[in-house]
């Protein structure tokens, strides 16, 4: 039974809270026949008062928000005719760059960012140039970005968010979303993250992405929040095939380097979704504590939801090694004989 399995999965996140290195967690495993459980544990908030986390607690799901809104909108846009994943963003975006038409930005396409496969820099500190999220949309299209080899970069997703933008007419943060995730929340109904420096408080119900929150509250790397249940009927979206389309799904299954496909992480040795998944595997983390696999072979996706950098950011939390026990324990007993009968 699910429940039983649940139950054992979540030991690892329970022992953390025990012992104080993160304040809780909501573990959901789901299934492609639909079936679903959570274990949840520990608080929503430690300061400055404290208040129990439920099952029906919002998450700020930080870079969760590439894959579940980002790279799934960018594929449904693809699906309706609207875009081509090997087009330039200049397709969507022609002022990107547009005071040199030779830019390197100016060539990168939507398959290039979605897998971070570009030159441009993993991460910007855009909210000390200014809070004007028009202004700061102007300054990413008109930098003069460093280049470097390929790697994990927000800024191909904050460019991605633009393009989403461009092309529908319509602010992400008013973007149509699935149910139980939002732009939006009730800050009475959210996990709390970081005590922020720079804003002087306690987050909770606003991004706690400082970039996301200068673009306005939503960019195409961060902002997006979301409940257990909400991000395991996105899972089941995906495992049973309705979701996206038969070609969406392969780009998002199929490799574009050694561990990126379109938009998600596959599965390779020593990655925060543990060993014990198959290569068929992909995930996506996310800063705030977030993360979601989905392992197609055995028709199993797990998210473990926790908001580890609350009330700081700059301690040890284990998140890593809390990943991987959690999910080598969801498929070793998914797998059990006692499970599949």
């Amino acid at each position: 039974m699910l429940h039983d399995l649940i139950e054992r999965a979540f030991e690892p996140a329970s022992e953390a809270i025990r012992r104080g290195t993160i304040p809780g967690a909501v573990l959901g495993i789901v299934t492609a026949d639909g079936r679903s459980a959570a274990c949840w544990a520990g608080a929503a908030q430690i300061e400055p008062v404290r208040e129990e986390l439920s099952r029906e607690t919002w998450f700020d799901l930080a870079s969760l928000t590439k894959v579940i809104f980002t790279t799934t909108r960018i594929l449904h846009l693809a699906e309706e005719g609207r875009l081509d994943l090997d087009a330039p963003l200049v397709a969507a975006i022609p002022d990107l760059r547009q005071y040199d038409m030779n830019a390197a930005e100016r060539k990168l396409t939507f398959r290039q960012c979605l897998a971070h496969q570009t030159h441009l820099p993993a991460v910007e500190p855009l909210y000390t140039y200014g809070q004007d999220p028009q202004t700061l949309r102007a300054f990413i299209l008109q930098r003069v970005w460093s280049s470097g080899p390929p790697v994990y970069s927000d800024i191909n997703f904050m460019l991605l968010g633009i393009a989403i933008e461009r092309i529908t007419g319509q602010a992400l943060i008013d973007q149509p979303l699935r149910p139980n995730f939002t732009f939006r929340p009730d800050p009475r109904l959210c996990a709390a993250t970081e005590r922020c420096t720079w804003r002087g408080r306690v987050i909770r119900g606003e991004v706690h992405d400082e970039n996301a929150f200068a673009l306005g509250g939503a960019s195409g790397h961060a902002g997006l929040f979301g409940t257990v249940d909400g991000v395991l009927d996105f899972a089941r979206s995906l495992l049973d095939g309705s979701g996206l389309s038969a070609a969406s799904l392969a780009a998002i299954r199929a490799r574009q380097s050694e561990k990126r496909t379109v938009g998600w992480e596959g599965m390779y040795p020593g990655w925060h979704g543990g060993d014990a998944c198959s290569p068929s595997t992909i995930g996506h983390t996310g800063f705030t504590g977030t993360g979601l696999w989905i392992d197609f072979e055995r028709g199993l996706a797990w998210s473990l939801l926790t908001n580890r950098v609350h009330p700081s950011r700059h301690t040890e939390s284990g998140i890593l090694p809390l990943r991987r026990a959690t999910g080598e324990r969801v498929v070793a007993l998914f797998d059990a004989p006692a499970q599949q009968g």
